[in-house]
């Protein structure tokens, strides 16, 4: 006989199968509760997975803004260094053009 079968013959297989269904019914809590805890800890670790991430995003963030600014500063003093050569390149064109023009001057007081 099934466990949901009615026997109205025997009062006591009435009590056994109550008592079966109550044990059951105990037991589906206990496992619905350990399924229970199951999810709040998935939960907790997914939560604390992102927050992990997140935080490695964040610093990876921040060293990537530090490497920029610190090539960004490397780049102005390489700009600032071809700004001097070119002032230091542009005096010795004009140094370069008055020796030119001394240096004609004389050949024309010689040649007069």
């Amino acid at each position: 006989m099934s466990l949901f079968a009615v026997s109205h013959d025997d009062p006591g297989d009435i009590a056994r199968r109550l008592r079966a269904a109550e044990q059951d019914a105990a037991a589906a809590r206990v496992l619905a509760g350990a399924a229970d805890r199951d999810v709040t800890e998935i939960r907790a670790e997914i939560r604390d997975f992102r927050n992990a991430t997140t935080a490695s995003f964040n610093a990876m963030r921040a060293d990537f803004v530090d490497l920029r600014n610190h090539v960004d500063r490397g780049f102005e003093q390489v700009d600032r260094g071809f700004t001097e050569m070119r002032g230091k390149l542009d005096a010795t064109a004009a140094g370069q053009q008055h020796i030119a023009n001394l240096i004609q001057r004389l050949i024309d007081d010689r040649d007069r």
